[in-house]
Order: structure tokens, then sequence, then C-alpha cells
């Protein structure tokens, strides 16, 4: 049996290379510096809540109530993040299918569905930071209203976003971007 020399850009090695993309800069913004503390916070007062908990058989009383309220504001500043980086899940396979004229009016009609739902979510949050002012927290006398402007905040943060995105939209044309987390810088 002979072995002929295989060609070398037939090696299942050459088959499957792939090139890696340049990373793109970081770039840090308020929100960022925000949620990524904010994450830090929850992630020590679990860690507390298990520590006590599990390891010293005393629970902390406060950490169960406060990982649950910081869970929600990171959460909120999340999404304001994701909407900044363009990165929420979109289906955008039927809109790329049409001509150039009527993807332009689909991603309009997008831009304003999405900027009516996230003023809607704004009036929402702020009409239940203001019946919350005379609930208080369970553990901590502190007002409910505290916890849900944290969602009040990820919902202004959301619409400033939301209307960079249609300013930016409209400049174009509404004709798509090839990157779409530049889409504010």
């Amino acid at each position: 049996m002979t072995h002929e020399p295989q060609d070398e850009a037939a090696t299942p090695a050459a088959i499957l290379h792939v090139e890696d993309e340049a990373d793109p800069p970081l770039i840090f913004r308020i929100d960022d510096v925000l949620a990524f503390c904010l994450f830090w916070i929850l992630g020590g007062v679990t860690f507390l809540q298990f520590f006590s908990r599990y390891v010293l058989n005393d629970s902390v009383a406060w950490t169960e109530e406060i990982g649950r309220y910081l869970l929600i504001w990171v959460t909120f500043f999340g999404a304001a993040i994701v909407f900044r980086r363009r990165t929420n899940i979109a289906v955008e396979v039927i809109v790329d299918m049409m001509p150039p004229n009527v993807a332009r009016v689909l991603r309009f009609v997008a831009d304003m569905i999405t900027l009516g739902f996230v003023i809607l979510l704004v009036w929402f949050a702020w009409n239940l930071t203001q019946r919350m002012m005379i609930q208080r927290m369970t553990v901590i006398d502190v007002s409910m209203s505290v916890v849900y402007g944290g969602v009040l905040v990820g919902c202004l943060l959301m619409l400033w976003r939301a209307v960079q995105a249609l300013i930016s939209n409209a400049k174009r044309g509404w004709d798509p971007v090839s990157d779409p987390s530049q889409i504010f810088d």
C-alpha cells in the first residue's frame, strides 16, 4: 500500500482554519460602569448570604431582599446597555429579503414601535415608582420607590438610546447598518 503525499490545502487543519477578527476596542460608558458595579455588589451580597447561611448557620436577614432588588436594577441597566449596543434579539431575515424601499419602511415601523414601547415602559415605571413611595421594604425601613426608581432609571436610559437610534437611523434613511454596535459612536 502506498501513501501519496496529500496536498496541504486538503488536510483537516487547513479546511477548519478560520482567521480571527480583530477585537474591537473596549469603550466604557457610564451605564457600563454602573451595571458593572451593581453586578459586583450583587455578587458580594449573594456571597454574604451563602456564607452566612451555610457556613455560619445564621443567615444575615437583609441579604435575600437586597439581592433580589439589586438583580432588578442590574436587569434594567443591562437592558439599557444591550439597547445601546444593539445586541438585542431581532429577526431581520424578513426585512433583509424585502426590496430596499419596503425594508426601509419596515425599519421605520420597527423604530416607531420600539420607541412607543419604551415610552410606555417609562410611563409605567414612573407611575409604579410614585405609587410605591408609601410602601416600605420588608427588612430595611426604606421606601420601595427606591427599588422601582432603578427600573425607572433603566427605562429612561433605554428611552435615551431609542431616541438616539431613531435619529441615527433617520440620518441614514433607514438603510441597514454594517456594524450595529457602532451606531451611537
